[in-house]
């Protein structure tokens, strides 16, 4: 089993990257194998809804979304942290789960997924509700916890 977890903070180990490496932890103990994928620091397109993606299997937009359809298509189970910008999810991980989703929603049915929120204050909530819309609405069950998915804080010391 493997399980793919999806970095959506701009750097590549902050806070969001600590909070997913506790999770791997865990899951790494278990005996599950897990990848955590970085979206990166550049510039991701949001979705045109031109369907390219539907037709070729990829987004036309050739950059991070594309290097992780097949990792996601690949995993058992997917989770995706984002950092808190602006009380919701990032705009960069909101680009490019629309972008994966539109592409590859029905390959990641059924597969259990989560959302982990790292913020310094506030805003972790709508985060968590914004991301896993993704996961919902693709017929993907959330993996709950014993908590909220989110962590606080503003290095990756903090976390």
């Amino acid at each position: 089993m493997k399980v793919l977890l999806i970095n959506g903070s701009p750097k590549k180990e902050g806070c969001t990257y600590t909070a997913l490496s506790v999770v791997a932890k865990a899951l790494n103990e278990e005996g599950i194998e897990t990848e955590i994928f970085h979206v990166g620091n550049k510039p991701i397109a949001g979705c045109m809804g031109c369907g390219f993606c539907r037709k070729t299997g990829k987004c036309k937009f050739d950059d991070t979304v594309n290097e992780c359809i097949p990792k996601a298509k690949e995993a058992d189970g997917i989770i995706v942290g984002s950092p808190v910008h602006y009380a919701s999810a990032s705009g960069m991980i909101t680009s490019f789960m629309d972008r994966l989703f539109f592409s590859s929603s029905a390959a990641l049915q059924y597969k259990p997924a989560a959302v982990v929120a790292s913020a310094r204050r506030a805003g972790t909530t709508a985060t968590l509700d914004q991301l896993s819309k993704h996961f919902t609405i693709s017929n993907m069950p959330l993996v709950s916890s014993c908590y909220w998915n989110m962590v606080h804080g503003n290095t990756p010391e903090d976390v």
